[in-house]
């Protein structure tokens, strides 16, 4: 029986919120996950990245490190990680059979992220894993992950209305919720949250008597300059990107957007943390543990067909505010760079939106961030998920943003991008026409699909 097969027998219990049933399956397999250190990390955007440059600093610095995220963008090998490397598919079959014959038949049958989250705990804990970083995966309080009394460290990354659905109708609700994965005197970092939701996590950092770090966002430095000092050091030309500087400890940036001198921040923060309790960790293994970190489908540059085209999940609100920063940094930057005088260009790039969203998700706020003036746009179906009807999605985006230059509804995401980039070559009123393929993970990971097996890469940074 493939993964897939194993994995798929659980999907009809949907998603339950609640810890009894993750303890229980644990329980009946030795409590694996009490052998196991770890940094916990929740939020609603970035806690990825985060646990992206933990992951890669802490096996820099010569740990064992596991690492549990989700969703998984192609395989459900992603999840699990070992030192930066995907279980192999034997490893985690074995373990999901481990895990399946310890389901009592008389109890209430876990759910399939309970199944794969059991999974990983006991792999770390037969790997013997030195420590592991832990993603959460809906909320934080009653999330399948939050078994641990002990965290090393919480990491509450950001705050954003998302999942309102379960989590709680207002940022307040949601909070309260996040605030879950804190432990009574255990360090905590926490990102820049809106105020509401810092008022909660402040109010429940102070009942647990938690120590806590709020990070500043590190600082963008000069970075012809710093590219020309590593050149002049011998560096090559990978070096020659965005550097930052956080508490003194300088890095490159291997992940796009401005979001991420946030995030690396947290995750310094977070290793400073582990220093101050014994963990061996030199700053150089934090610079060139943070300039190998990946983290596929955020910010990513693609080459479809020719065309460069540029890949970002962006599924809530914030996610697309942050993307639509993005796209309009890469118009000023450009403009910037204009050599001729007296050549004007156009004041917010032309954008051909590739747009897929499941049905839960806030439609409305997402194409405020991000449609303009001009923009074209291609809905398509997120396939084998809960995916919101692309002809309503039309419907919205035209009232929300009267003045696109067309929306159309294609059958799938190839035929949607073959018809975007297909638009660039002719359409003479974009002097800076860009792609973007967007709004859903599930969908990110369907293209990735498709892509590997058409022989297409994604470009490093």
């Amino acid at each position: 029986m493939s993964i897939d097969s194993l994995l798929h027998q659980f999907e009809h219990f949907g998603v339950h919120l609640g810890l009894e049933s993750i303890q229980r399956l644990l329980a009946n397999l030795g409590n694996p996950h009490e052998q196991v250190p770890i940094i916990h990390v929740a939020g609603s955007n970035g806690k990825g990245s985060v646990c992206a440059y933990l992951s890669a600093v802490l096996t820099e610095a010569g740990y064992r490190v596991g690492r549990y995220t989700s969703p998984h963008l192609v395989d459900w090998n992603e999840r699990i990680c070992l030192n930066e490397q995907p279980i192999s598919s034997p490893d985690l079959e074995a373990v999901l059979r481990q895990v399946i014959a310890a389901i009592q038949p008389d109890k209430p049958s876990p759910t399939q992220f309970e199944v794969i989250t059991a999974a990983a705990w006991l792999y770390f804990a037969q790997q013997q894993v030195d420590i592991a970083v832990v993603e959460v995966g809906l909320g934080g309080r009653l999330d399948a992950t939050n078994v641990c009394d002990r965290p090393l460290v919480s990491v509450i990354v950001s705050l954003s209305r998302e999942h309102w659905q379960r989590l709680g109708p207002t940022l307040a609700d949601i909070a309260w919720e996040k605030a879950g994965i804190l432990k009574p005197g255990c360090p905590a970092v926490i990102g820049q949250l809106p105020p509401e939701a810092k008022a909660v996590v402040d109010r429940r950092i102070n009942e647990l008597k938690c120590a806590a770090v709020y990070p500043e966002p590190a600082i963008l430095v000069n970075e012809a300059r710093e590219g020309e000092r590593r050149k002049g050091e011998g560096g090559d030309k990978a070096q020659m990107g965005r550097w930052a500087v956080y508490q003194g400890i300088r890095y490159p940036l291997p992940l796009l957007g401005v979001v991420q001198l946030h995030n690396s921040a947290l995750a310094i923060a977070t290793l400073q943390i582990l220093r101050y309790q014994g963990w061996q960790i030199s700053d150089p293994a934090i610079a060139k543990g943070i300039a190998k970190t990946c983290w596929a489908g955020r910010l990513q540059w693609f080459t479809w067909n020719g065309h460069r085209i540029l890949i970002d999940g962006a599924h809530n609100p914030a996610s697309a505010v942050m993307l639509r920063q993005f796209v309009d940094g890469i118009e000023d930057e450009r403009q910037q760079n204009l050599a001729e005088p007296g050549v004007h260009a156009h004041s917010s790039p032309i954008v051909h939106w590739v747009i897929g969203m499941l049905s839960t998700k806030d439609h409305v706020d997402v194409f405020r961030a991000l449609l303009r003036e001009g923009d074209r746009l291609y809905l398509v179906p997120v396939p084998d998920h809960s995916s919101a009807d692309p002809e309503d999605l039309a419907t919205l985006a035209q009232m929300i943003c009267p003045t696109l230059a067309s929306c159309q509804i294609c059958p799938d995401v190839v035929t949607a991008l073959n018809a975007a980039t297909s638009e660039l070559v002719k359409d003479p009123v974009s002097q800076f026409p860009l792609t973007v393929l967007c709004g859903s993970l599930y969908l990110i990971g369907h293209f990735f699909k498709l892509a590997r097996s058409n022989g297409c890469e994604p470009q490093r940074h």
